[in-house]
């Protein structure tokens, strides 16, 4: 059975794109706990872009760094497996994500050794375990608005894909790919911050000090999503030379014939 498996390149090929779907998923999911100053990093001045009365400069969540790759991943799935495969891959990754959360949890209740505890306080770090604590132990309407935030933006991305592909059929890859990751991207932008830092603080109190007022998510969604935009444009040509590459490994035959198999898909 394991022979036929790993003989099979469709199979092969869909094990390791959903491998880099979900395992690329769950690193934005934690590495969200970092918020990065992109002007910063790049060595420039802050924009200062004035959004709806709110000072703006590109501070991000580091999970930004990803989160274009796996919506790109999701097309070039949905391209040789149809809307199913990509389906079946986002709701799994929802379980992963929610089940590494639920393994980040226990071992945060897990008592720290006393060595391991205070042994950085040298390299200006007091409390290891505390810092620990305060990186995974991210808060409930964090984890509730990126869990529902990454599944409604991959539904909007496999419809708004399929609604493309079925209009152009093989031609104007760039459309479907790029233009289903724009649209899903607004979703994913504001969703995690309306839950987490709008709505969930008001519905529980004491979970932050001082919620956000409805302007300022506004302003910070819009400048995370002229961040989104601008990369998905900048990742375009990567979609064509990704699947200039699954064409070459899988052969013109088998190529075709996962691809027709997948627009046929569109028309169930």
């Amino acid at each position: 059975m394991l022979n036929t498996i790993t003989k099979d390149k469709g199979v092969i090929l869909y094990i390791v794109l959903g491998t880099f779907f979900i395992g690329n998923a769950i690193c934005a999911e934690f590495m969200g706990s970092k918020i990065f100053s992109l002007e910063g990093s790049l060595g420039i001045r802050p924009f200062h872009l004035w959004i709806l009365g709110n000072d703006f400069s590109f501070n991000l969540t580091a999970g930004v760094l990803l989160w274009p790759v796996v919506f790109v991943m999701s097309d070039i799935i949905n391209e040789f497996y149809g809307h199913e495969g990509v389906k079946f891959l986002s709701y799994l990754g929802v379980g992963m994500i929610a089940y590494a959360f639920i393994m980040f949890f226990g071992a945060i209740m897990l008592k720290p050794a006393e060595f391991w505890q205070f042994s950085k306080t040298q390299s200006g770090i007091p409390d290891l375990s505390l810092a620990f604590n305060n990186i995974f132990g991210q808060s409930l309407g964090i984890i509730l608005g990126s869990l529902i935030a990454f599944l409604v933006g991959q539904i909007v991305d496999v419809t708004i894909f399929h609604r493309i592909k079925l209009h152009t059929g093989e031609k104007w890859m760039w459309l479907r790919s790029t233009g289903s990751t724009l649209i899903s991207q607004i979703f994913d932008s504001f969703i995690v911050l309306f839950i987490a830092f709008y709505f969930y603080p008001r519905l529980v109190p004491g979970q932050m000090d001082h919620p956000w007022s409805f302007s300022l998510v506004l302003s910070i969604g819009i400048g995370n999503y002229i961040y989104k935009f601008v990369l998905a444009i900048a990742m375009t040509p990567v979609i064509y030379w990704v699947h200039y590459g699954i064409e070459r490994y899988l052969g013109h035959d088998l190529a075709k014939e996962l691809k027709d198999k997948a627009l046929l898909s569109v028309n169930e």
